[in-house]
């Protein structure tokens, strides 16, 4: 999860997220079959290198405000790398109605209960799929997801699937906006409900200050779940930045959610030693242009878009700025990958290139960085929202 802002700004070019080369990264079409309906799962497949087999962790996506047919592709790339760089590979599903997979999505409004089986419908078609692969060792895999995600793992812990070996919960629920809707009681049923279904362990991670779902709630959660018969461990972390909820999609995240996930793994006698070394780290040169804090030096931002830069400068780190000479700009704040997150939100809303401005606490913005005619867009990114 990212906080991002932009401007729309004219007509925009196609934009294509780049792969990560360093993980093997590749987006095929899982084939289900629901109801007589064929339908086909976008899914990302993150792998280490050689032919494998390697143990699998399938993640599982929320569900962002709007039709579920415009939320982009999830990665995950954080958490993907925690995983690749010890030997396993990662998958990751968009379900029916979501992003480029067919099928529609089915909004079972306040009943969470069934939210949560309906999703675990789509999970299972992956695990079938693992079962084809060469390069995957079906008998060892973990089903984590967050938020709608994390729903939708423990939903899927109750059908006693083979070769599943755990469960992660990272933030799992789904929150109801407006109406009458009891959801947070119906969430608490649902989890009781699976508990009494599920003998697979599982570990929960539930911050202090998510603004989805509270301590209270969690504790909730938990407490039906586990006294309905379910094994879960429940890590209640403190306050993490603004909003607990996006913690595992956060670099920072990783020293809060990996050394108890360490041990889990280890419980269930799974792999934790790093094989392979992959680089997190952000590599943009920075330059003299301007100091980070020169609101009035940065190009082509008109009327009140440079408040937005100020609003940008309060944002912690690791966060980027992007801006297009059509006047278009974003920012993103944490993530997967401001940088890429930034460079595709912006060029989604504007019809010749957007460049990088910032990085963190530097500008790594040139004079050559000034486009003279509408080229090719610049190596886009991840998701990411529109707004005034």
């Amino acid at each position: 999860m990212a906080f991002v802002s932009s401007l729309f700004a004219g007509s925009a070019p196609a934009v294509a997220v780049s792969l990560d080369a360093a993980m093997n990264e590749q987006v095929v079409m899982v084939p289900a079959a629901f109801g007589g309906q064929s339908v086909e799962l976008e899914t990302t497949i993150f792998r280490p290198p050689g032919e494998g087999p390697f143990p699998v962790v399938v993640m599982n996506h929320g569900k962002a405000l709007g039709n579920p047919r415009n939320q982009n592709r999830d990665r995950f790339v954080v958490l993907s790398r925690e995983f690749v760089k010890r030997g396993y590979a990662v998958v990751i599903p968009m379900r029916k109605g979501f992003s480029k997979s067919s099928g529609d999505y089915i909004d079972r409004g306040c009943d969470m209960t069934g939210h949560g089986i309906s999703q675990a419908d789509d999970l299972q078609s992956t695990l079938d799929y693992l079962h084809t692969q060469r390069w995957a060792d079906a008998e060892h895999v973990i089903v984590a997801g967050q938020s709608y995600g994390g729903l939708t793992a423990m939903a899927f812990g109750t059908r006693h699937y083979p070769g599943v070996k755990g469960l992660i919960n990272f933030a799992g629920g789904l929150k109801m906006h407006g109406g009458d809707c009891r959801w947070q009681q119906s969430l608490v049923q649902a989890f009781a409900s699976y508990g009494a279904k599920s003998t697979l362990p599982s570990i929960w991670f539930y911050g202090e200050n998510d603004n989805h779902f509270g301590p209270d709630l969690a504790a909730r959660m938990h407490n039906a779940y586990v006294q309905a018969g379910g094994h879960a461990k429940l890590v209640a972390y403190g306050a993490f930045k603004k909003d607990a909820h996006g913690m595992s999609g956060s670099r920072d995240g990783v020293k809060i959610w990996w050394p108890e996930t360490e041990k889990f793994l280890k419980e269930l006698g799974m792999p934790t030693e790093t094989l392979y070394a992959l680089d997190n780290e952000i590599k943009v040169p920075k330059n003299e242009f301007a100091s980070i804090d020169n609101i009035e030096a940065i190009p082509y931002l008109k009327g009140s878009a440079r408040d937005q830069y100020r609003v940008f400068l309060g944002k912690s780190v690791p966060r980027a700025f992007a801006v297009s000479p059509t006047g278009a700009w974003s920012w993103a704040e944490d993530g997967d990958d401001p940088v890429e997150q930034a460079l595709q939100d912006c060029q989604k809303n504007s019809a010749q290139p957007c460049r990088l401005y910032a990085v963190d606490d530097h500008v790594v913005w040139t004079d050559e960085s000034r486009p003279t005619t509408a080229a090719a867009p610049a190596s886009p990114a991840t998701s990411a929202l529109t707004g005034p």
